[in-house]
């Protein structure tokens, strides 16, 4: 069965799903209830499974963090939602120094099936500590995964798959594209969660991103081809583990890529992937691995958010470097 909906109601529906097919499935979160989240993707959860399976939480993150490692312990399978993503750093040392390393610290004999929802990104205008892409902090973290949908259809399926994961999952959503549409199939997932997919081919250029970022590079290919380049754009979807199958076999047919993310620049994700990418495909490559990211400070003023993140003009500029090599 197919439906089209936008990416906070797949969401709310994957939620739902899991709620119903397993009875140690619980939300955690600030105003998650009644409210239904500060962007409605729980709307309707609290009323329909209560509240002591829909839980509205303290204005804690720390608190949130640690009581679902002990529900985890005691063999519960928690969802938290962080509001935004510039909120999630009282719950740093939680997440990083605890719940990831759990499971290593009882040599695998103790699970943390923890999900993490963390709404990021730009494109919405707001202030400071709401537009954030900290995704570098947690692919850094030994032990978390990361992992970042980009359509309604991987929404729905991608946060089932998170929450019945053993390990814990940083579940990224890019809070721009919540009210984006798309179809979605709800008799079988597509792919698993850890792999990236090509979602346009091309032969000249290979255009690599992740979350928000995949439409852009979508419209930054349109435009190329409309000037005789051909780009083959790819949806990273998980950012750790990294699935560099599809990633590596297009750079080694076009011989050139171009990584475009959210967040700064430097030590980042897009860091990583130009690295192994490099290692892996040297002979292959035309021309070095480029990227277009934010830029190496905080997240200005909603008025300045269209200067800081990448757009298609800033993608089909490397484009143009890259084919100039």
């Amino acid at each position: 069965m197919t439906e089209n909906m936008p990416i906070s109601r797949a969401l709310n529906a994957g939620l739902r799903r899991s709620l119903e097919t397993n009875d140690r499935v619980l939300l955690m979160g600030e105003d998650i209830g009644p409210l239904g989240g500060v962007f409605r993707v729980t709307e309707g959860l609290q009323s329909d499974f209560g509240p002591r399976r829909v839980i509205d939480s303290p204005l804690a993150e720390s608190g949130i963090v640690g009581t679902a490692i002990g529900l985890a312990m005691g063999g519960f399978r928690p969802v938290l939602e962080i509001q935004f993503d510039g909120f999630v750093f009282p719950a740093f040392d939680q997440i990083t120094s605890q719940l990831a390393k759990i499971t290593n610290r009882h040599e695998g004999a103790l699970q943390m099936p923890v999900v993490i929802r963390i709404p990021y990104g730009g494109h919405i205008g707001a202030i400071e500590h709401h537009q954030e892409s900290p995704e570098a902090y947690f692919t850094h973290t030994p032990g978390l995964r990361v992992v970042s949908p980009s359509t309604a259809n991987d929404a729905y399926w991608m946060i089932q798959q998170a929450i019945d994961s053993p390990d814990p999952v940083v579940f990224l959503e890019p809070k721009a594209k919540y009210w984006q549409k798309g179809e979605v199939d709800t008799e079988a997932p597509a792919l698993p969660l850890h792999a990236s997919r090509v979602v346009r081919r091309g032969t000249d250029v290979t255009l690599v991103g992740h979350g928000a970022m995949v439409t852009t590079l979508l419209q930054a290919a349109s435009l190329a081809e409309s000037e005789g380049t051909s780009c083959e754009v790819i949806d990273l979807r998980s950012l750790s583990p990294v699935d560099y199958g599809p990633i590596l076999d297009s750079v080694r047919r076009t011989g050139r890529m171009v990584y475009a993310q959210e967040a700064p620049g430097f030590t980042s994700l897009g860091s990583e992937i130009a690295a192994t990418v490099t290692e892996k495909a040297f002979f292959a490559l035309e021309a070095p691995v480029l990227r277009v990211s934010g830029f190496d400070a905080p997240f200005p003023p909603a008025k300045l958010e269209g200067t800081y993140l990448p757009d298609a003009d800033r993608i089909l500029e490397a484009v143009d470097r890259s084919l100039a090599y």
